[in-house]
């Protein structure tokens, strides 16, 4: 009897650490589960905004004027007067062929003129008194007329030995060197005037229309991380067969020459066209790792923050256009929106 009286009160003890176990776990599942603290956020009302039209391009670098200069005679390169990046006047000699060919010809030619040149005037005597025929006399000044173009053409081959800048600039390309033997027109060096310098972009036909003469445009160099001001000095009128695309250029001052050909610019250029857009602050924007744009809503009726995703448009300055996923009026989040998740509760900062 007794025994079962301490079975009895042990099993009272273990009853009563199990229940004590078992409403232990209950209340900390009921704080484990309990819903995080409301995320203070600011918000903006989507509206429609009458903003400016821009045209957002991208482009390249050329000089102001680009040159591909070669030697109109050939021959073997015996002198290079400079190096690529070097500056250069207008005039100063890039160059120069071995010239010992052609002044043996022009030799030649001087001879062969002397020659010509002694006959005519003696039978011009002799035509002036009628003492030859008038066929033997315009024989004669026929091959005077030869023999001058032969030496004029002589000469030129001579000075042609020599390849002197057309324009002042920086030789962008040496394309040869001395010893070597080069054709007749072969290009052999490249040569820019980049004190100012073309932005060439290609503008979408449905942007064409909004680019004018002399408008400003912003141009960012990313290389250089650099924007500057430029003017609009050309506008296509013809598209390009394969990208339908039309080319604009756009003149950049440049000091110092740190733009360079070749490089990649960012155009933005102010229209001032007026246009209603439908418009968030651009730092509402979020991107997915997946690069899929969203935005967090609130809705203030259970006051939580949902993701929408959107379609964006064009930026204009501060603002960005929403082309689909908004309706005006929605209030998207602007502030602490990086630590939200899709539906999460939230609550408005103060003073908002």
């Amino acid at each position: 009897m007794r025994i079962n009286q301490v079975v009895a009160l042990h099993l009272s003890y273990f009853l009563i650490i199990l229940s004590a176990l078992f409403f232990s776990g209950c209340t900390s599942d009921r704080k484990n589960n309990k819903r995080p603290s409301p995320q203070a956020v600011e918000v903006a009302v989507v509206k429609k905004h009458s903003v400016n039209t821009l045209v957002s391009l991208s482009g390249n670098v050329e000089g102001k004027e680009t040159l591909r200069l070669g030697f109109m005679v050939a021959g073997r390169v015996n002198h290079v007067a400079i190096q690529e990046g070097e500056s250069i006047q207008k005039g100063a000699l890039l160059a120069s062929l071995d010239d010992t060919d052609y002044s043996i010809g022009l030799e030649a030619a001087n001879g062969k003129l002397l020659e010509v040149q002694d006959k005519y005037d003696r039978l011009k005597i002799m035509h002036d008194r009628n003492s030859i025929s008038e066929a033997d006399f315009v024989e004669v000044k026929a091959g005077l007329q030869q023999a001058l173009a032969q030496h004029k053409l002589r000469m030129k081959n001579v000075k042609d030995t020599r390849l002197y800048a057309p324009i002042t600039g920086v030789l962008l390309k040496k394309g040869v060197s001395e010893g070597e033997v080069i054709d007749k027109g072969m290009p052999v060096f490249g040569l820019a005037d980049i004190d100012q310098v073309k932005i060439n972009a290609a503008v979408p036909e449905n942007d064409i229309h909004r680019i004018k003469l002399h408008q400003e445009a912003r141009v960012t160099i990313p290389a250089l991380d650099t924007v500057y001001t430029g003017k609009v000095i050309e506008v296509g009128l013809a598209a390009e067969a394969t990208t339908r695309t039309y080319n604009a250029r756009i003149l950049l001052e440049n000091p110092g020459h740190r733009i360079l050909p070749g490089m990649i610019a960012e155009i933005l250029i102010d229209t001032n066209q007026k246009t209603e857009a439908l418009t968030v602050p651009g730092h509402a924007i979020l991107r997915d790792p997946d690069n899929s744009i969203y935005v967090y809503i609130l809705d203030e009726n259970k006051n939580r923050a949902f993701k929408r995703s959107v379609s964006v448009g064009k930026l204009y300055k501060d603002q960005m256009e929403i082309t689909s996923g908004l309706e005006e009026g929605e209030q998207v989040v602007t502030g602490g929106q990086q630590k939200l998740y899709d539906g999460m509760d939230v609550t408005l900062k103060q003073g908002l």
